[in-house]
């Protein structure tokens, strides 16, 4: 008999999982059958690997998986639903691809139980805008995809119950962003099952998420500023599952949604890299390989965005590049963070079961082995140009490296909502290689991790980055944004990609007093470095972990500029960059007396130590001709940056902003 629910958060069933041997090689960089991930068969083993350490974690009932102390907004009763439901987003394409599973009963006694208002583990009725909505989603792609599995052994009292249940979470309120497509997929699997229902408000709810189609290919999130991931692994995931399914009763529609996700494509190949690494930006990082379920998708789908062979290779890249890290506890349990266990970097929305959102990366394995996804040999990336300037999402991408670091310079999205918001979405530089950094606290630079922004200070000890950018720009291979971190202090910032550097210049309109603060990239502080230099308009470091480099155009005394800053070397506390725990940042600092003030640097971050030369030489990445002053190397054999000509084309006078 399964033991009672333990005190304290333990899991239901105390039994040790079968998984720690899968977990060890996770932390050694490997994942079992997972490591090759070359084919459908090896895709196939993963998602069962992943699931298999939830079996011992079954309540009684089965209607609800305890993965750990719950911290997110809503009760346990959702968050242990959440669990349940999230590896049905894998486990429903398994079936319908006709790979066996040995655990599907504990699935079907979960949702006769959750969904009986008579048991003890009834999940509760949903309410509007309630987090047992989301989960709603995933039941209902299983009865679309497997009703063999999850529907048609179930009693027919068990089977009204679902329905009941499911039909009553139709009628509720979602929020207005991507959560309207949860009863659209609900409703595609109850037409599945011959359970009918009013079709008339999901045709509404259609029409509202067609409405935030920007062009392109884009949406937004709802009426807000995000172009985040939800567009690939929501807006245009779901779209496409339901142009798979309800396109011969809806063919308009569905045309619209593939062609839509056919053009998104195209730019969205430009936020991975050639080993398949997208780039950390955004809300629920926590999901990891979701970031790479469009891929699949599309394959889903029967949308040719690119070559089959591509289509594949971006998304098994992806899987690849993601099992070289630490996911999974000692259990084998997917864990909250993103390059490692980091619970701080977690969304308030986000329990213990929520990282199982990745297994949306597993929808193609519902497609038959000869279908062209599968049939076409696995293609790797095509050549890219160096920048791709996306500005439905105010976003410049830029491929360094020979394709091996993709950074994302972004000057138009902000979220207040979301826990460390203006970290995720309002800093200038994003890169696979460094990530990002978010805050550990609110006072002095080492709590505040301010990699890839601009921070300003009236006291010396508490300092405010950008945090929500407007006035957005994109023209000319510049971004622009301004932002007001004081009623009496405006800054215009202006990002400029010369790949692999990026160059920016910022407008400093002051009323007050300010220190400033600019962090280049946040780079691994455990390998001892090879050489480090910081002074007067310069801060750089050479390591294992990678090379780093910002310089103040302005020069030691500021020049044409004005005021010169003083570089130095960051350690911010341990647990803030999303990539590794343990950073540190070159940072320029400055002082500034009210008035107005420009400032300008230029920034390149490397992944591997440099070899002494022109900057870019070698294997890391390729020069610009002419981009420097000279052709040698900069100080010392340092990179050299581009040069002065590069931003003085921005000022007053002669830059293509105009004199305002």
């Amino acid at each position: 008999m399964t033991p009672p629910l333990a005190a304290g958060g333990a899991p239901y069933d105390r039994e040790d999982p079968p998984a720690a041997s899968r977990a060890a090689r996770d932390r050694e960089g490997s994942s079992g059958a997972g490591g090759a991930m070359r084919d459908r068969e090896d895709m196939r083993r993963l998602a069962t690997e992943l699931v298999e350490p939830l079996v011992p974690r079954f309540s009684p009932g089965r209607a609800r998986l305890r993965l750990g102390a719950n911290a997110a907004l809503y009760g346990d009763e959702a968050a242990e639903l959440e669990a349940f439901a999230r590896p049905l987003w894998g486990l429903a394409p398994l079936a319908a691809g006709g790979a066996s599973f040995g655990h599907w009963e504990l699935w079907r006694r979960g949702l006769a139980a959750g969904t009986d208002p008579g048991h003890e583990e009834f999940w509760g009725a949903a309410t509007d805008v309630d987090q047992r909505l989301v989960e709603t989603a995933a039941i209902g792609l299983a009865l679309a995809l497997a009703p063999e599995a999850v529907w048609d052994p179930l009693s027919g009292a068990e089977r009204d119950n679902l329905a009941a249940w499911l039909l009553h979470a139709m009628t509720r309120e979602t929020a207005d962003n991507n959560w309207r497509f949860f009863p659209v997929l609900v409703g595609l699997g109850l037409d599945r099952v011959g359970v009918r229902f009013d079709p008339g408000p999901n045709h509404a709810r259609l029409e509202r998420l067609e409405s935030f189609a920007l062009g392109r290919g884009w949406y937004s999130d709802g009426p807000t500023a995000q172009r985040d991931y939800y567009v690939p692994f929501a807006m245009h995931f779901y779209g496409l599952v339901y142009a798979a399914l309800a396109g011969d009763r809806d063919p308009a529609r569905a045309e619209r949604l593939r062609g839509r996700a056919a053009a998104f494509a195209l730019d969205f190949q430009h936020w991975f890299t050639s080993d398949g690494a997208a780039v950390p930006f955004g809300r629920s990082l926590t999901y990891r390989f979701a970031q790479g379920a469009f891929w699949g998708a599309l394959g889903f789908a029967g949308v040719e965005a690119l070559p089959w062979g591509e289509v594949r290779g971006h998304l098994m890249r992806h899987l690849r590049w993601w099992l070289r890290r630490p996911l999974r506890d000692a259990s084998g349990l997917l864990t909250l963070g993103y390059g490692y266990a980091q619970p701080a970097l977690a969304e308030q929305y986000n329990a213990p079961g929520s990282p199982y959102w990745a297994m949306k990366a597993f929808l193609p394995l519902a497609l038959a082995d000869d279908h062209p996804f599968w049939a076409a040999g696995e293609e790797p990336a095509r050549e890219l140009p160096e920048t791709s300037l996306q500005p439905e999402a105010g976003v410049a991408l830029m491929r360094c490296e020979e394709g091996r670091q993709v950074v994302m310079l972004s000057a138009g999205q902000h979220n207040a909502w979301v826990r460390h918001g203006p970290a995720k979405y309002a800093k200038f530089a994003y890169s696979t290689s460094f990530g990002f950094s978010v805050p550990a606290g609110s006072w002095g630079l080492e709590q505040g991790a301010f990699d890839g922004t601009l921070a300003l200070s009236d006291d010396g000890t508490h300092w405010r980055p950008c945090e929500a950018p407007g006035d957005l720009s994109v023209r000319d291979g510049l971004l622009h944004a301004r932002w007001e971190p004081w009623p009496d202090v405006e800054v215009d910032t202006w990002l400029l990609p010369r790949s692999p550097w990026h160059v920016r210049v910022h407008r400093v309109r002051s009323g007050r007093g300010l220190l400033s603060a600019e962090g280049a990239f946040a780079v691994d502080r455990d390998p001892v470095a090879h050489r480090v230099a910081e002074g007067p308009g310069h801060a750089r470091l050479d390591s294992p972990a990678g090379l780093c480099v910002i310089e103040d155009l302005g020069g030691p005394s500021g020049g044409p500029l004005g005021t010169g800053r003083a570089g130095e070397l960051v350690r911010p506390l341990p647990g803030t960059n999303v990539v590794v725990p343990r950073t540190v940042i070159p940072t320029l600092r400055g002082e500034h007396e009210p008035g107005e003030h420009w400032l300008a640097c230029a920034i390149l971050g490397l992944s591997g130590p440099y070899d002494a030369g022109p900057y870019g030489a070698g294997p890391r990445g390729s020069r610009t001709p002419g981009s420097g002053p000279s052709g040698a190397g900069g100080p010392a054999g340092w990179p050299e940056p581009p040069g002065l000509e590069d931003v003085l084309a921005l000022l007053p006078g002669g830059h293509p902003f105009g004199t305002g």
